[in-house]
C-alpha cells in the first residue's frame, strides 16, 4: 500500500502566522501553508480524525453580571515645598524690595503733580515744572522698542540703527499729552508652563523673572502640585493647580 504523509495535529492561526500544531514551520501565506508537507508516515485510512472538543459552555455563567468599582484614592493632603534660593537671586531680591519701597513713593495719578516728575512716554524728557508744562508738546515714541539681528528702532517707526545711543536720542514719531505717572497692573502675572513627565519623573518649569520665595507658596501632594508665587516687580502673583498624571512618591 502507498505510503500516507500528513499531518496529525491540526492548524494553527495565530499573530498572523500559519502552522500546524505537530509541526515547528510557520507561514504568513495561506498558499504556503496549504503546501507544508506532511510531518509524520503512516497507512492510508478511510476514517475521519477526530475533531477537537470545544470548552463546555457553562450557562450559568452567561447571565452573570460583573461588578467593577474603581479603587478610591486615599485623600493625602499637600505639604509645603522649602524653596533652595540661590544667593545671586536673592541680591537681587533685596535690591529690588528697595527699588520697589521707592517706586511706591512716586506719583500714581492722585492728587497734584509733583513737581520734578518726568514724563513717563519714551524718548519724551520733559520735566513738569508747573501748570505751565501741561500745555507743551509731547513728542514720544507710541511703539516698544525692538532689538532684531543687530538693529535697534521702534515698532511705531521704519527709520533703524546699529548704535545703541542714536536709537535712545531719535525723536518721536507721534505728538500727544504727557504722561505722568506708570499704570501699573496689579493682580494676575502671566508665566510661561512647561511640564513633562516620565515613568518615574515629573518635570515643571515656571519661566519668570525676580520671584519672591518668601512670599510664594508651592504645595505638593501625590497627585497634584499647587503654585502661587508672588513677582513684587509687578507687584503680582502667579498661580496655577496641576493634577499630575499618575501617582508622585517624591
Amino acid at each position: 500500500s502507498e505510503s500516507c504523509r500528513h499531518h496529525i495535529g491540526h492548524p494553527v492561526f495565530h499573530d498572523a502566522y500559519k502552522g500546524w500544531s505537530c509541526c515547528k514551520k510557520k507561514c504568513t501565506d495561506f498558499t504556503e501553508f496549504l503546501n507544508i508537507k506532511g510531518c509524520t508516515v503512516s497507512r492510508h485510512s478511510n476514517e475521519k480524525p477526530p475533531e477537537l472538543e470545544k470548552p463546555k459552555e457553562d450557562k450559568k455563567l452567561l447571565d452573570e453580571v460583573i461588578e467593577y468599582r474603581a479603587p478610591q484614592n486615599e485623600i493625602i493632603p499637600e505639604v509645603v515645598v522649602k524653596p533652595n534660593v540661590s544667593l545671586a537671586l536673592r541680591e537681587q531680591l533685596t535690591s529690588l524690595k528697595s527699588k520697589v519701597v521707592e517706586s511706591s513713593t512716586e506719583y500714581d495719578g492722585t492728587g497734584s503733580i509733583p513737581v520734578g516728575t518726568t514724563c513717563k512716554n519714551y524718548n519724551c524728557n520733559v520735566v513738569y515744572e508747573g501748570p505751565e508744562t501741561l500745555s507743551t508738546k509731547c513728542t514720544h515714541h507710541p511703539g516698544c522698542p525692538v532689538f532684531h539681528e543687530g538693529l535697534k528702532f521702534w515698532s511705531c517707526c521704519t527709520k533703524r540703527t546699529t548704535d545703541f545711543n542714536t536709537f535712545l536720542e531719535q525723536v518721536g514719531c507721534t505728538v500727544g499729552e504727557h504722561v505722568w505717572f506708570e499704570k501699573t497692573n496689579v493682580g494676575e502675572v502671566k508665566c510661561r508652563l512647561d511640564w513633562h513627565q516620565t515613568g518615574s519623573h515629573i518635570y515643571v518649569s515656571i519661566f519668570g523673572k525676580k520671584c519672591d520665595p518668601e512670599s510664594s507658596i508651592v504645595e505638593l501632594s501625590p497627585v497634584r502640585l499647587k503654585m502661587s508665587l508672588f513677582f513684587p516687580e509687578k507687584r503680582g502673583t502667579y498661580t496655577t493647580d496641576i493634577e499630575l498624571r499618575g501617582v508622585s512618591t517624591d
